[in-house]
């Protein structure tokens, strides 16, 4: 069920200690904004010099405000703040917001009074919020305790960055949507992002949790639980860049970045990973339009953003993602089309019936394969823009429409494109009705979502289908974006979507190549006959226990291949041996194995690895292997484990998964048994925490079975 936060956000009293009538100081900020609702709860004002706050006595410390106070903000000089905690829960805080910096991030000694104060707290069945954090708000409840205001709506917004927050708030103004809560994460010493995004998932008049961070603290819990929301969640995130791995030992640990572990974190858990606050804005007021939805086919058609059931994410997105775009000019339909696709939506070409439907409401010059374009019908009739989009939205075979161009501006002016003002009033009146004519279609459109780009987005026109909860925008690829999030992603057949960690098992104790195949071995992981050898005369002896060809391989070097210590399709014996001697002269390595040859025929070499994220976990990587795997980089990621269903996605998802299939004459390979053994090895390298990158590559895949040709583990 998760901590009760009861106390943090409705709590029966409130006392800010360090309240001010400073305006430099927070103190007099967030005082200020506590006593916005004073007939809500009691709210108490701290400072120790006494005297007047806000024109409110102040009490000298919290023991003499004289009475139990629920909810403690701390806003002190870091030197009185451990005294100040432990006043709070002497005086029975069940929640404390410590806005005090100078803990975690100023340093290790800062870090251990960080951890005493949140061990305090904990042990006194109290909750914390911060430090060094810049306050709370519920607008549900009437809790103001940050120094701004946050318009009352549907998204829940905790966020490491007040400034960010600050944009987000002013961004998302023009499109309606306000917020039924706020945290400022600070430190996470005690209250974490976990905690806070399940609590919001069981929050009714929360919608949608919008997160700014840094740092996820559990990042796999981070993902269950926004998987487990049952609303949307959306990332902002810092920090996603190609420098994570620079010390990797393996293939996968170079491959893998800060950045595709995010976002195969957020695929698999569903949430909507974003770059920009800009692009947080397109996706909430995207999500705002489902609510939209909602309200149009309940008959409670009004602003979208509002406080309860018309906020973000209260509708249901859509199954698929086949897009018809229309517009009343070329080249916007065009752009718009590969706005679409970059943003992952498809744009397929009309089939027969739906042209014929598009052909008896259009004139003859009118494109109707997709994108669908007026061609300057528009002007001689605006309620075409109605009948082409009732059209398209009764039509099976399309999942959303996006209109993009001019719509809006024969209302923006009296003049518009008609010639004269009184040209220009008619069609601007008739665009205006084609507006409302639209959003009746949407009515009965069974939940197909229509986003709007338009030149003139403040026009009459538009603000009509705005009102009524279509998503409006004057960008084509933030309209694109909304879009995108409003028919939700193609998500895992695994139902669980991140796959709980397996219990950990004994440490493994033998890290060389010969330990690892046995290792993975022993988890059913098919590999060719070997022995390990360290002289000719046991050469001899592992050549005589199977038949070539043979493989010759020189062990404890980091990249063999590179280094010329393989060598394949060794005849006989008598090639086995002069490999060895030769090899041996050149390397002089401790150890070779000695390995059956493996039918390379009609194969495909993969890589299937995993690394441990120090947020995340482990995480696996599969793509094409061999040696040129990090120069292709033609790799998928997820968290470890992967079920083979899951498995099976990810092969698939790769630019070279057509080779899967066979092409030019060649077979398919057994694209289900690499996806089983992926979830072999998967599974044992996320019960090994102690393992911080293992790699089977090659894998090879052929018609007949998969075959882990190469293996290799490196240790924490």
């Amino acid at each position: 069920m998760g901590r009760d936060l009861t106390a943090l956000f409705d709590p029966r009293s409130v006392a800010v200690v360090g309240a001010s009538d400073d305006p430099a100081k927070y103190g007099h900020a967030v005082a200020a904004q506590a006593l916005r609702a004073p007939d809500r709860r009691p709210v108490h004002l701290v400072n120790r010099r006494g005297g007047t706050v806000l024109g409110r006595t102040a009490a000298t410390s919290l023991t003499a405000v004289g009475e139990p106070v629920d909810l403690v903000v701390i806003s002190v000089p870091g030197a009185g703040f451990e005294a100040a905690v432990d006043e709070a829960l002497a005086c029975g805080a069940k929640a404390v917001v410590a806005i005090t910096a100078g803990f975690a991030e100023a340093g290790p000694a800062g870090l251990a009074r960080q951890r005493a104060v949140a061990a305090r707290v904990r042990a006194a069945g109290a909750v914390l919020v911060g430090p060094n954090c810049l306050g709370i708000a519920d607008n549900t409840t009437e809790l103001y305790l940050a120094s701004d205001r946050f318009a009352p709506g549907g998204i829940a917004l905790l966020s490491q960055s007040g400034n960010l927050a600050l944009e987000l708030q002013l961004r998302a103004e023009p499109h309606g949507l306000g917020f039924s809560r706020f945290v400022s994460l600070g430190n996470q010493a005690d209250v974490t992002l976990v905690d806070l995004v399940e609590d919001c998932s069981r929050h009714e008049a929360t919608s949608a949790i919008a997160v700014y961070a840094e740092d996820f603290g559990d990042g796999r819990a981070f993902a269950a639980a926004a998987a487990a929301a049952g609303k949307p969640v959306v990332l902002l995130t810092a920090g996603r860049g190609t420098a994570s791995a620079r010390s990797a030992q393996s293939h996968t640990g170079a491959l893998t970045t800060s950045a595709d572990v995010v976002a195969a974190a957020c695929r698999d858990a569903g949430v909507e990973l974003v770059r920009t606050p800009r692009e947080m804005t397109v996706v909430l007021a995207g999500l705002a339009g489902l609510a939209g939805l909602a309200g149009l086919a309940g008959g409670l058609a009004g602003p979208t953003g509002s406080a309860g059931p018309a906020g973000p994410g209260a509708g249901v997105r859509t199954r698929g993602r086949r897009t018809a775009v229309f517009t009343d000019g070329g080249g916007h339909g065009a752009i718009a089309a590969d706005a679409a696709e970059d943003a992952g939506l498809e744009v397929p070409e009309l089939g027969g019936p739906t042209q014929d439907r598009l052909r008896t409401v259009l004139w003859e010059q009118s494109s109707v394969a997709n994108p669908v374009d007026l061609a300057g019908m528009g002007e001689q009739r605006p309620l075409s823009y109605a009948d082409t989009v009732g059209a398209l939205l009764d039509a099976d075979e399309v999942d959303a429409v996006l209109m993009t161009g001019y719509f809006g501006g024969y209302a923006a002016s009296e003049g518009g494109l008609g010639g004269g003002p009184a040209g220009g009033s008619v069609l601007a009146e008739g665009e205006t009705r084609a507006a409302k004519e639209i959003v009746a279609h949407l009515a009965s459109a069974a939940g197909k979502p229509l986003v709007v780009q338009s030149m003139y987005p403040g026009a009459p026109s538009c603000r009509v289908l705005a009102e009524a909860g279509v998503p409006v925008f004057a960008a084509t690829e933030d309209a694109a974006r909304a879009l995108a999030a409003m028919t939700g992603r193609p998500r895992p057949v695994d139902a669980t979507r991140v796959a709980p960690l397996p219990r950990p098992a004994p440490p493994l104790s033998d890290p060389g190549y010969h330990g690892v195949r046995a290792l993975l071995d022993a988890a059913g992981v098919p590999f060719p006959a070997a022995r390990e050898i360290t002289d000719e005369a046991g050469l001899l002896a592992a050549a005589a226990e199977f038949d070539g060809p043979y493989v010759l391989k020189a062990l404890h070097l980091l990249h063999k291949s590179d280094a010329g210590g393989v060598a394949l399709r060794l005849a006989d014996r008598d090639a086995l041996l002069a490999a060895y001697r030769e090899m041996h002269a050149r390397l002089g390595a401790p150890a070779y194995s000695v390995e059956a040859m493996a039918d390379l025929t009609d194969g495909i070499e993969l890589i299937v690895g995993v690394n441990q994220d120090p947020r995340f976990g482990p995480v696996a990587l599969v793509g094409l292997g061999g040696v040129l795997t990090e120069s292709l980089r033609d790799v998928a990621f997820a968290l470890a484990p992967v079920p083979a269903r899951r498995a099976e996605t990810l092969l698939r998802s790769l630019r070279s998964a057509a080779l899967l299939d066979g092409v030019r004459g060649r077979p398919a390979v057994d694209v289900a048994a690499a996806a089983a053994v992926v979830e072999r090895i998967t599974t044992v390298a996320a019960a090994h925490p102690e393992i911080a990158e293992l790699e089977v590559n090659p894998l090879l895949v052929r018609p007949d079975g998969a075959l882990a040709l190469d293996a290799r583990a490196v240790l924490r």
